[in-house]
């Protein structure tokens, strides 16, 4: 039998994303480092087993650029950044992460409940990431799937719950609208939508 497409709602890929996030709570709550590397093996982990639709291994956790992965992306008639920008573009969202996570840790100690302030410093940050994933597009293929995982990741690490769902993606216009605005580099409407998905798990007002 045929491993099932990497874009289809199969038992295989929801229980991959199942164990990522375990992963990530675990992760979270060791505020263990959150880079480039550790993003890319919660792809290869989601994509385990999946129908690649013939494009090579590396595509599990690899970024367009590498080598058989010369894809440009388009989304609602939008293009990710085109593939020769993908590694400078991480690079900066890397080094971008890594400081908006540095400030956060600083500020919240851990194991410690964020204010009321600190909740929207860390959704303004989710907000971002999400927003900046969704642009750069750096995967063939998960994209949407990744940015809400790392949402988690963000949110965990601070001992907010898990709010944002990774399948199917959230319904409505407004989180369709958020990546659309995302695309062109407006990553305010997403951390809207995130603050709305927060309020509502949490019974924040």
């Amino acid at each position: 039998m045929p491993p099932p497409h990497w874009d289809g709602d199969s038992p295989t890929l929801r229980q991959n994303l199942e164990r990522v996030l375990r992963r990530i709570g675990v992760e979270a709550a060791a505020r263990a480092p959150l880079k480039l590397a550790t993003i890319q093996s919660w792809h290869r982990e989601m994509m385990a087993d999946l129908d690649m639709e013939g494009l090579p291994p590396n595509a599990a956790g690899g970024f367009r650029g590498e080598a058989g992965l010369n894809y440009d992306v388009h989304v609602g008639g939008l293009s990710g950044v085109s593939v020769s920008q993908v590694t400078a573009a991480l690079a900066e969202f890397e080094v971008k992460l890594v400081a908006r996570v540095a400030k956060l840790d600083a500020a919240i100690a851990a194991g410690a409940l964020p204010t009321d302030q600190q909740i929207e410093d860390i959704l303004e940050t989710c907000g971002w990431a999400h927003a900046e994933w969704v642009r750069i597009h750096p995967f063939c293929n998960g994209n949407g799937r990744t940015a809400r995982l790392l949402t988690n990741a963000i949110a965990q690490r601070y001992r907010l719950p898990v709010f944002v769902r990774l399948r199917p993606r959230p319904e409505g216009n407004d989180y369709a609208a958020a990546g659309a605005a995302a695309m062109r580099g407006d990553w305010a409407p997403t951390v809207s939508v995130l603050r709305r998905y927060l309020n509502k798990k949490i019974g924040r007002p």
